[in-house]
């Protein structure tokens, strides 16, 4: 009974203390309010565009059936499996590379309302939104930084050695680019964030077709090799035989009515050397043919999944959730402090 008489005193004393310090919650709550709106609204808003592909898996009949059983329990074999040294896995680490981010800066770029026209490494330099307290950060650092100078021309920039300037801009984009695989289904999905839906979208499709254009040529490069070899033989072989065709046609039409054993010999040598030559043109041939069904049957395929579209909504900063978390954090942290005594039994309260 003394017990629940101290229970109603302290519920009673710490609805009385709420009240009390109303006018301060009130107070902490619009300073919280305006000042995380103040914050976060100058922050310039960014868009993202997904793009999802499937390549074709180009497994061997036996390493199809381990991959089917490791992808079971989590774990991707792939190209393991198939003996390509090219993973899916490392395709978001390919797309971080600088060479591939240089790929990317002549892309000519956009912006929704039309008002901005150029590649996008012009674009990302000049027409990016800053908010003020990103200019200020930024206004310091050419105050009391480095003052390279950032070239407009994007053949001389040199990927192994770039500048401080450039590092920023190869650094952003790499930010705004990301490469996702899923290791069960193989599914890629490449997302691209700008502060233009139109630009994103862009970037994304670019991005993509870049991405299919290095798989291809890596799974296929010997085996174009081969066929640029083939062909080359080929041409040489034709061009021998034709030449063998022609002399011993010439030498035929030139002694039709002879009948000396040295001239007869002379031909079947002629005939003999000809139908070597063909032979050997033939036998390329087939080589040739062999080669280009092997690079076609090994050029992959991609299914797309999710094409590019130009996204409506932006996706952040989601300013209404950035407001919500302030207001509360702030809210508890000042009924922490003016309860701290009630919350943790510490002496009395003030």
């Amino acid at each position: 009974m003394e017990d629940q008489k101290k229970e109603d005193v302290a519920i009673v004393s710490f609805l009385k203390k709420l009240k009390h310090d109303l006018l301060r919650y009130i107070i902490v709550f619009v300073v919280a309010l305006v000042g995380s709106i103040l914050i976060i609204l100058p922050v310039p808003r960014y868009y993202k565009c997904d793009i999802s592909l499937a390549p074709e898996m180009d497994n061997a009949e036996g390493g199809g059936k381990l991959s089917s059983i490791a992808s079971s329990f989590g774990v991707d074999l792939g190209d393991v499996a198939s003996g390509n040294a090219l993973q899916p896995s490392l395709y978001p680490d390919l797309m971080k590379s600088n060479e591939f981010v240089k790929s990317l800066l002549q892309i000519p770029v956009q912006t929704k309302d039309g008002s901005v026209k150029t590649n996008y490494y012009d674009y990302l330099y000049h027409h990016q939104k800053e908010s003020p307290y990103t200019k200020v950060i930024l206004w310091f650092g050419k105050k009391f930084g480095d003052n390279d100078t950032l070239t407009s021309k994007t053949d001389s920039i040199n990927p192994f050695m770039l500048n401080k300037k450039q590092d920023e801009i190869f650094t952003k984009i790499k930010k705004s680019i990301a490469c996702d695989i899923d290791i069960k289904t193989g599914l890629i999905t490449i997302s691209v964030e700008d502060q233009d839906p139109l630009i994103s979208a862009t970037i994304a499709d670019s991005v993509r077709a870049k991405l299919q254009d290095f798989i291809t040529n890596y799974k296929t490069n010997k085996m174009k090799n081969d066929v640029k070899y083939y062909t080359k033989l080929v041409a040489e072989a034709k061009k021998k035989y034709e030449n063998a065709r022609q002399k011993y046609a010439a030498f035929s039409d030139a002694n039709q009515d002879v009948i000396l054993q040295e001239l007869q010999s002379q031909r079947d040598d002629l005939e003999n050397d000809m139908q070597l030559k063909f032979n050997a043109y033939s036998a390329l041939s087939t080589q040739l043919q062999n080669a280009q069904a092997k690079l076609q049957e090994h050029t992959p395929s991609f299914t797309m999944v999710q094409s590019a579209s130009v996204p409506v909504k932006p996706a952040g900063p989601k300013r209404m959730a950035f407001v919500f978390i302030v207001v509360f954090l702030s809210l508890m942290v000042t009924f922490v402090i003016r309860n701290f005594s009630l919350l943790f039994g510490g002496g009395k309260d003030e």
